[in-house]
C-alpha cells in the first residue's frame, strides 16, 4: 500500500486549497481514511476522517466550519478541501489509512497503519 499526498503550497490567509491523497493498492473502499497535520515542535494532530462507507465525515473542531473531507472509491482518492485558511493551519499534512477493514467504530478509535509522505501547507498572514 502506498499513499501519495499532493496539493500543498503557499497561500494567503483566507485562501482555499485542496489536498488530494492517492491510494495505490487493492480494496481502498474497505478502509477508513484520515488526514492529520503536524507543525514543528508540536504533536501530530487529527484533522479529518471519513469511514469506508463515505456516508459521514468527522472533522476537528478547529477546522469544522472550513474544511471538508471526501473520497472517491472509483479513483482511490481522498481529498481535503480547505477554505478560509488561517496561519495556524500551516503544517505538513498527512493522509493515512485505517488499519481495519469495514471498521464501524468512530475515528477516535481507529488505528492507522499506512501513511503518506506529507504535503506542506503554508498560510501567510
Amino acid at each position: 500500500v502506498q499513499l501519495q499526498a499532493s496539493g500543498g503550497g503557499l497561500v494567503q490567509a483566507g485562501d482555499s486549497l485542496r489536498l488530494s491523497c492517492a491510494f495505490s493498492g487493492r480494496t481502498f473502499g474497505a478502509y477508513g481514511m484520515g488526514w492529520f497535520r503536524q507543525t514543528p515542535g508540536k504533536e501530530r494532530e487529527f484533522v479529518a476522517a471519513i469511514p469506508w462507507s463515505g456516508d459521514t465525515t468527522y472533522l476537528a473542531d478547529s477546522v469544522k466550519d472550513r474544511f471538508t473531507i471526501s473520497r472517491d472509491n472509483t479513483k482511490n482518492t481522498v481529498d481535503l478541501q480547505m477554505s478560509s485558511l488561517k496561519p495556524e493551519d500551516t503544517g505538513v499534512y498527512y493522509c493515512a489509512r485505517g488499519r481495519r477493514r469495514w471498521d464501524s467504530r468512530l475515528p477516535g478509535e481507529w488505528e492507522y497503519d499506512s501513511w503518506g509522505q506529507g504535503t506542506l501547507v503554508t498560510v501567510s498572514s
